[in-house]
């Protein structure tokens, strides 16, 4: 169950950064687009679990805080940033280095995990795909690089917050988690808006395709999408449920083509190749040493 959780819930965000992108066409900003997904997600999350639990230390105050930070603020708004300088395609390619990163993380801050030969050459496989997806977009499609570096930097975020989350999870209410997250998701987004507009006007929220994709962003891949995304990092761990992200390429690059249409060429097909490739590589290249050492032995 927590296998298909972590699938369904990858499928699911390779649709969001294509709704992220209508909303953008559509005038809202960033942050703004964060303020609302939030909102609505923090408010569905009361209605399905009410309760509140006495926080046991400041210890996991803190972490509550680190998670809605990395996880909420940082995240999505250097990802819808992203957004707003290069493809959704690019997006969704560049965010599949995300269980690389969490392997790293993991072997540097959680004990009896170790960084394998197998995740280096991995490593360096998906950096390829990543510097080809960059190089097609920067000099064919003639797109800023900058949001490339943008969506690497999202990817770093979500790989802490995949550490922190499982350090958590254990301790308290897989829903009452994620409702803090998006409360501190919101507080530490407050600051930005005193140097920005603080929301779309009524109008814009009014029309159908952007209230529809505002509902879908809140309930379905926040909501309901994050806490399943916990659950399985409990039952899972970061790594394993991470790779599952390895999906969001394929689905990002069928709606960007469907909804934006978005030009699927042949750089980009080869660099997500070998970013999927590497990840799985990582993932699976003892397996196949040791399959190799069987059938020679044999």
């Amino acid at each position: 169950m927590s296998h298909l959780m972590a699938g369904v819930t990858s499928i699911v965000w390779g649709t969001t950064l294509v709704s992220s992108k209508v909303l953008l066409h559509y005038g809202l900003t960033p942050a703004q687009i964060m303020l609302y997904r939030f909102i609505i997600a923090y408010l569905f999350l009361w209605i399905l679990y009410p309760r509140t639990h006495r926080i046991k230390s400041v210890k996991d105050e803190l972490s509550f805080l680190s998670i809605g930070f990395f996880g909420g603020t940082l995240y999505f708004l250097l990802e819808n940033t992203a957004l707003e300088y290069t493809q959704a395609t690019n997006v969704g390619l560049i965010c599949a280095t995300v269980p690389l990163l969490t392997a790293m993380l993991a072997h540097l801050f959680m004990k009896g995990v170790r960084l394998s030969r197998y995740i280096l050459a991995g490593s360096i496989l998906s950096l390829a795909g990543v510097a080809l997806v960059v190089f097609n977009g920067n000099f064919i499609l003639k797109l800023n690089p900058l949001g490339d570096l943008l969506t690497f930097g999202a990817a770093f975020s979500w790989a802490v917050y995949s550490i922190l989350i499982r350090h958590i999870s254990g301790r308290y209410n897989v829903l009452f988690i994620t409702r803090k997250l998006f409360l501190y998701g919101l507080l530490t987004l407050s600051p930005y808006f005193l140097f920005q507009p603080f929301g779309a006007p009524l109008k814009t929220l009014l029309i159908p395709e952007v209230a529809a994709n505002l509902l879908f962003l809140g309930v379905i891949a926040s909501s309901l999408c994050y806490v399943m995304w916990s659950v399985a990092i409990k039952n899972l761990g970061p790594i394993t449920t991470n790779n599952y992200i390895y999906l969001l390429p394929f689905i990002t690059m069928l709606t960007a083509a469907v909804v934006l249409d978005e030009k699927i060429t042949m750089f980009v097909i080869i660099g997500a190749l070998l970013i999927i490739g590497g990840v799985w590589y990582a993932e699976n290249g003892h397996k196949v040493v040791l399959r190799g050492k069987r059938v020679l032995n044999s």
